[in-house]
């Protein structure tokens, strides 16, 4: 029989038909025999080409100790064994810290932890940017050679400086944007390497990186072009208006999206200036009345202009258009707009008057996105208010308003709108504090956690918060929480059991603290002070 007529005696399976010859052993025999005559009948084929070697990374090498720390870390598996957590920490949630601090040091990820390395980021997007500084050049050499790391070939790696090496006639010895190496890279590499070298270009010559971009634009997938774009907002300047503007006008309309939002980050750019004067004629002071209040008249249509200007004409279902249209235009409009067209009032005034016809929710979102995106920290704190108000923020995300502030401000605030309303509303503004969470914070949560103990409750509604707390409290103060770790007296109405869980949960939170810091001083370079400088540096984990 032939190769195929015995595989296919095979996978029907001998229950289903009389296999060749009549038994199973049979037809395995007959496999053994055509595999031996297939084998022999090959002729040899010339090698292929060997691979060029791995590049060199002159990056230091882990220590030792941390090495062994990754290899535990990348050995634990998410979820393992499910049910209840026990008081062991989770290794898998603290293994973005672990290579944002790594990452933070410069340093290299062994070679023999590099398969491991891709694998994990492979299975969570949250791990691939910093796996891929960690593993560097090697990590995307490698990547080639294994279809299920693609991923790493079309992502965005930070490493090194993303420039080729060479580069004469520069005072600093980096290359040029019109070196025939970084011109080649740009016209040949993969995008991962495209990419890097765009954003390291653009961080040393932002007007050499937007004609380097400009060049081979018009030739680009839309896909790549958004990515491309969004690398200008590194070092945004008005000098990149006029290439801006020209996006306004691509065949994609996210592309045409994100130009116009970078625009409108250009408060002197003419699209700036184009939405403020459509807000201004959409939103009056009315001083007719007492107190003054503030008018709005939101457009009546989307025109060709506003279009043009990233204005989306089509409202999500459940949406008026006006207020559709008035949102974009509100939030596309320089800040700095608002308080010469209102009387010269501060943003806290501002935010304060009352908008006639229910239009404030509308505006104060618009305000609120704005304040975002122009990263303006008066009007943040405007929309933010007092975290003791009952109604603490302006409709909108509170966390994105947060972020704006600066990292002191933000753990006080949040610390303030604990003590006032509790855990229960306040695991998103807890995710935009830095990491660690300052005292204040640290101690917020924790009293909050202890209070919640005491009323006798489970403690598997704040299994959110008590995740953040294992990552972002500083983990010095592990000894000062392990007096909580110990079963408390039950209240009289409080839930059976609920001692035993709460102490579970607070001795596997010292746990982890102790094993973060631990993890941080095995990052420490050999004569170092001690692990503060590495704890700081993984603050964005």
């Amino acid at each position: 029989m032939s190769w195929s007529e015995l595989v296919g005696a095979a996978l029907l399976g001998a229950e289903r038909r009389t296999p060749p010859g009549g038994s199973v052993e049979a037809l395995l025999d007959a496999a053994a025999v055509e595999t031996v005559r297939r084998r022999a009948g090959l002729r040899p084929a010339a090698a292929a080409p060997r691979p060029e070697p791995a590049p060199g990374d002159p990056r230091p090498p882990l220590p030792p100790a941390a090495a062994r720390r990754l290899s535990v870390l990348l050995a634990d598996r998410p979820g393992a064994g499910g049910g209840r957590r026990g008081t062991a920490p989770d290794l898998a949630e603290l293994l973005p810290q672990w290579l944002a601090a790594a990452c933070a040091h410069g340093y290299r990820a062994p070679a023999e932890l590099l398969p491991a390395l891709l694998d994990a980021a492979r299975a969570r997007t949250d791990l691939r940017a910093r796996a891929l500084d960690l593993g560097g050049p090697r990590a995307l050499w490698l990547a080639r050679f294994n279809p299920d790391w693609r991923f790493a070939l079309r992502g965005r790696s930070g490493y090194g400086s993303g420039l080729p090496a060479g580069g004469a006639g520069r005072p600093d010895g980096a290359p040029r944007a019109d070196d025939g190496a970084v011109r080649r890279l740009w016209e040949e590499g993969l995008f991962a390497e495209r990419s890097a070298l765009l954003l390291s270009l653009r961080r040393r010559d932002p007007a050499a990186a937007r004609e380097l971009l400009a060049g081979t634009w018009a030739a680009e997938r839309a896909e790549d072009r958004l990515m491309f774009l969004d690398s200008l907002r590194e070092g945004l300047s008005p000098q990149d208006e006029e290439f801006l503007e020209r996006a306004l006008a691509d065949r994609s309309r996210n592309v045409r999206a994100t130009a116009a939002e970078l625009l409108s980050a250009l408060p002197s750019s003419a699209l700036a200036a184009r939405m403020a004067a459509r807000a201004r004629s959409c939103v009056a002071l009315d001083r007719t009345g007492r107190p003054d209040r503030l008018v709005v008249e939101a457009p009546y249509e989307c025109d060709p202009g506003m279009r043009r200007d990233g204005v989306v004409p089509g409202a999500p279902p459940g949406r008026g258009e006006r207020s559709w249209w008035l949102v974009q235009v509100v939030e596309a409009t320089p800040l700095d707009t608002w308080p010469a067209h209102l009387g010269g009032r501060t943003p806290a005034q501002i935010t304060a008057l009352p908008v006639a016809d229910d239009w404030e929710a509308d505006l104060h979102a618009a305000w609120a996105q704005a304040a975002v995106r122009q990263r303006n920290t008066s009007w943040a704190r405007a929309l933010l208010r007092k975290p003791s108000a009952p109604m603490a923020v302006a409709p909108g995300d509170p966390a994105r308003l947060l972020a704006v502030l600066p990292a002191r401000e933000r753990a006080e605030w949040a610390a303030e709108f604990i003590a006032a309303h509790g855990l229960s509303e306040a695991f998103r503004v807890l995710g935009v504090c830095a990491v660690p969470w300052a005292e204040p914070l640290g101690r917020a949560v924790v009293d909050a956690l202890e209070i919640a103990r005491d009323a006798g409750s489970y403690p598997w509604s704040f299994s959110g918060v008590l995740g953040l707390a294992e990552r972002c409290l500083d983990p010095g103060g592990a000894d000062r929480l392990a007096p909580l770790a110990a079963v408390p007296d039950e209240p009289e109405d409080g839930s059976p059991g609920a001692g035993g869980y709460w102490a579970e949960a607070f001795q596997r939170l010292v746990a982890t603290l102790r094993l973060r810091a631990t993890m941080l001083a095995e990052l420490e370079p050999p004569g170092d002070g001690g692990p503060a400088e590495g704890r700081a540096a993984a603050g964005g984990g």
